[in-house]
């Protein structure tokens, strides 16, 4: 089973869920986050990819944190695959990354600021590894399928793309959820990102802010409106993560959110079939 079909493999057509921390921190850690969700993702039956970039290369400050090395961080995702026994996804910044990173991850993840980049798509197409593209902040809906093109055009048809929210004046962001069933229209899986779509990046301080206490309300909406896959950047203690602590989901609340939206989920399949 590739990974693309094991994120489709539930029976009873629940979502799919990829979380975990913006960024590995440490080998604890990670298996700590991940050892946490992968039980309760087990029991509602919802496919579960880990979730952790190995180096965040986007922050607005040059004294941000951006990893505990690459290779390190890379091993820490490799070690958290096989004690979970769930598949896990990092980020690329570049072409040269993809291979790089391929050998320790089930998915390639391209950035919204990056997702226009023909080089980056291309070179994560020909690892084989399946590949999630990030929509622009910038970008239409609509103008995502050219990024799909890309890699498909590689010979890799394992793509998803993921709705992060649309830029909204400088310092916000907001999700337009007719552009779920766009995206969909295209035949690949869409995800809805429900952390950093409430994002406030561009602060004066130079540190993105977030609204955490919205990632419900976000997350049944794309529920609602069609989403094939959740992602939530989660920690046990978001006020000392190293990065994008502001709009990260604390990791107690997960599973009472993940059962809700189990819920709500049956109620649309209940729906879609009358």
């Amino acid at each position: 089973m590739n990974t693309l079909q094991y994120l489709q493999s539930s029976a009873s057509g629940n979502f799919f869920l990829l979380a975990g921390p913006c960024v590995i921190e440490g080998e604890k850690m990670a298996l700590d986050i991940a050892r946490e969700i992968a039980p309760v993702c087990a029991a509602l039956d919802i496919p579960y990819v880990f979730k952790g970039s190995y180096r965040k290369a986007n922050r607005s400050r040059r004294d941000s944190f951006q990893g505990i090395g690459d290779i390190q961080a890379l091993e820490i995702l490799a070690r958290v695959r096989e004690d979970a026994g769930v598949p896990v996804v990092t980020d690329i910044h570049s072409a040269a990354e993809a291979e790089m990173a391929a050998p320790y991850v089930d998915i390639l993840q391209i950035p919204a600021f990056l997702c226009r980049q023909t080089d980056l798509l291309e070179a994560a197409a020909a690892t084989g590894r399946m590949v999630n593209i990030k929509k622009g902040q910038f970008l239409a809906p609509e103008a995502m399928k050219f990024a799909v093109e890309k890699v498909q055009a590689c010979g890799n048809t394992q793509v998803a793309v993921t709705e992060r929210g649309t830029t909204f004046g400088y310092t916000d962001l907001v999700v337009d959820y007719r552009g779920i069933p766009v995206m969909k229209a295209g035949g690949v899986p869409v995800v809805l990102d429900c952390t950093h779509s409430l994002q406030q990046p561009n602060q004066a301080s130079g540190v993105t802010g977030g609204r955490p206490a919205l990632i419900e309300t976000v997350a049944r909406c794309g529920i609602a409106a069609g989403a094939d896959g959740i992602f939530i950047e989660t920690h046990p203690t978001p006020a000392t993560a190293l990065s994008d602590g502001a709009n990260m989901l604390t990791l107690d609340l997960l599973p009472g959110l993940l059962e809700r939206l189990t819920k709500l989920r049956k109620t649309i399949n209940s729906i879609n079939k009358e």
